[in-house]
């Protein structure tokens, strides 16, 4: 593989997909190596060609992560340092740090009292409110308040916690990432163990929108250190994942090439003075004709490289800004690009709409698709037994859990 000394040296912390898509972006756009600082030696970064990994299970906090920066800021002053959070915690962290930062470590990031606010989703939900953006009835539900008590939705309900980060420290046995409920004695089982693992946040009872996951979307932004948002891509997800702790996580996304939804979305980002990625999740709601808003996450997405195989790379929008000092124009999607995560026959297994298979052929046909996971000489045998295993894992995985 060819690589290249550049200004700049990306530095992603998490371990998972999306660090690996941010890497491979930076990688495809300029021969770069990215360093990537995970909690455990695993995923898709580890052992890989394009990074550097390095890990420690405290990786996520600032007593770690600042030293870090500190040290390599200082073993290359005539370089700037891009510090990309790729997880809720690291761009805490990240935020949190901003002021205590070298002058050569750039984090794009808006200030850590609006990244705390806009990570509870009770607070996203009274700005979509405000800025006539949909989203699904909602109940916040708070430790001892009553499971029996009167909701304005039909069982089955969506059962989520609002504050993700502090729901992860508290692990439990039977622990999912989203729930879904379907009677009143389940609420009030799932409701306690929550608890009693220690989370103290509250939680957000929904109404369940019909339809399975061809109804989803998911819309990524990036806003300059303006506030102006200068990129917009949206995907129609066709297919996630449904294992209890990926529940949720995208599998097969096709971009979409433009969006009644942009306005708004651009509105409300632009009102917050938002700055960097931000990614939505999105529902169809076929009851109504309305397109139903469930969170805002203040990062790319793991599922970012749909952005960049669609043609606009997330790495470039970086560099261009923070690196080089180029304006930035307004860009979204100009064709349809298909990005999956399983194998091809799972896509064409789980897929059922007549108009989403039609599409899905058409582009694996014409060879307009990526996985991410898998770049041309990014081979290592340790690595490549990982990912292949976890491929084709996925087979297994939906016949279990898909339903």
């Amino acid at each position: 593989m060819e690589f290249q000394s550049q200004s700049f040296i990306p530095v992603a912390f998490g371990g998972d997909i999306n660090t690996y898509s941010v890497a491979r972006a930076f990688y495809e756009a300029y021969r770069v190596k990215t360093r990537v600082y995970g909690k455990f030696p695993t995923g898709p970064s580890y052992n890989s060609k394009i990074t550097v990994y390095t890990d420690n299970t405290k990786m996520d906090q600032p007593d770690v992560m600042l030293p870090i920066l500190k040290d390599l800021a200082a073993k290359h002053k005539t370089k700037k340092i891009l510090a990309i959070g790729c997880g809720d915690s690291y761009v805490a962290t990240l935020s949190q740090l901003k002021d205590q930062l070298p002058e050569n470590v750039i984090a794009p990031y808006i200030d850590f009292s609006l990244m705390d606010s806009l990570q509870q989703k009770e607070r996203f939900y009274e700005l979509c409110d405000k800025h006539g953006i949909d989203h699904p009835a909602t109940v916040i539900f708070r430790k001892g308040m009553d499971p029996a008590m009167e909701l304005p939705f039909k069982f089955p309900i969506i059962l989520k916690p609002s504050n993700g980060i502090a729901y992860w420290e508290h692990p439990f046995d039977t622990q999912e990432k989203v729930y879904t409920i379907r009677n009143r004695e389940e609420l009030a089982k799932v409701s306690g163990e929550i608890f009693d693992a220690g989370y103290e946040d509250s939680l957000i009872l929904q109404d369940m929108i019909p339809g399975n996951d061809e109804y989803m979307r998911v819309l990524t932004c990036y806003s300059n250190h303006r506030g102006h948002v200068k990129m917009m891509c949206l995907g129609h997800v066709l297919l996630e994942e449904h294992t209890p702790h990926g529940k949720g996580n995208h599998a097969v996304i096709i971009t979409e090439i433009k969006s009644e939804l942009y306005d708004r979305v651009k509105a409300l980002l632009e009102d917050l003075s938002y700055v960097g990625f931000s990614n939505f999740d999105i529902k169809y709601d076929r009851r109504d004709g309305k397109y139903k808003f469930f969170e805002i996450n203040t990062r790319q997405g793991r599922s970012n490289f749909y952005v960049t195989g669609s043609g606009i790379n997330i790495a470039r929008l970086l560099v261009e800004e923070y690196i080089l000092d180029h304006p930035l124009e307004f860009t979204t999607p100009k064709e349809e690009h298909l990005w999956l995560t399983v194998p091809k026959g799972v896509a064409k297994k789980y897929i059922f709409e007549e108009e989403n298979v039609r599409k899905l052929h058409a582009l694996l046909q014409k060879k307009k698709y990526v996985n991410p996971i898998f770049l041309k000489g990014d081979n290592g045998l340790n690595r490549m037994l990982r990912m292949w295993k976890n491929h084709f894992a996925q087979y297994k995985n939906f016949k279990t859990y898909y339903s």
